[in-house]
């Protein structure tokens, strides 16, 4: 099974409801905003109840994997992104983005989410490079393509299309809303098995 890359992994093997979501709360609470933790369970209701308490918080849950008895369930820490004012004066939505990739137009999709949440729901084609490993990958991207930078809800991938723009790439579209209202074709983990 392939390795997911994650800040933290929590194990609540063997716990029963409601530890497994008491140590969880516990966990999340010592990570940095937008880290991933890991938690692996044993507990077949944890998946449910995991997915209810990240909405309820305000967290993303991601997506689980199973392992066996093993439940990997993969949580994201808010970074309340929602409320970052977006300042890349080039935007394109999800619809514009989407007509593109059906006209099979030569563009290249760039997602700036953690590994984990791309490995669970990505656009298919899309280049993952988390926004904090960005510097260090400039030079795998060609200035001259038409660059559409993906995140979750569009604050993330502002703030990557800001730093393109500044490093000489002319072509790079904000694409809001971004997945979290994603509605075209997507590839995930669980689907590539």
């Amino acid at each position: 099974m392939e390795q997911l890359k994650t800040n933290y992994v929590l194990d609540a093997k063997g716990l029963a409801c409601p530890m497994p979501i008491v140590k969880t709360k516990k966990a999340i609470n010592d990570l940095e905003a937008g880290q991933v933790l890991e938690v692996r369970a044993t507990d077949k209701g944890s998946k449910a109840d995991l997915q209810a308490w990240a909405k309820s918080s305000g967290n993303q849950y991601l997506g689980t994997l199973e392992e066996g008895d093993v439940l990997r369930h993969f949580v994201r820490k808010s970074s309340n992104d929602e409320a970052i004012e977006r300042k890349h004066p080039k935007v394109a939505s999800n619809e514009d983005l989407q007509m593109k990739l059906e006209a099979n137009e030569n563009l290249i999709v760039l997602d700036v989410r953690e590994a984990a949440e791309y490995a669970f729901n990505h656009i298919p084609n899309s280049i993952s490079i988390p926004l904090g490993e960005l510097d260090a990958h400039l030079d795998e991207i060609n200035k001259d393509d038409q660059i559409f930078v993906v995140c979750r809800t569009g604050n993330r991938s502002d703030f990557a299309a800001q730093k393109l723009a500044e490093k000489g790439f002319n072509h790079v579209f904000n694409v809001v809303p971004g997945m979290s209202a994603w509605s075209g074709k997507t590839n995930s983990i669980t689907s590539l098995k």
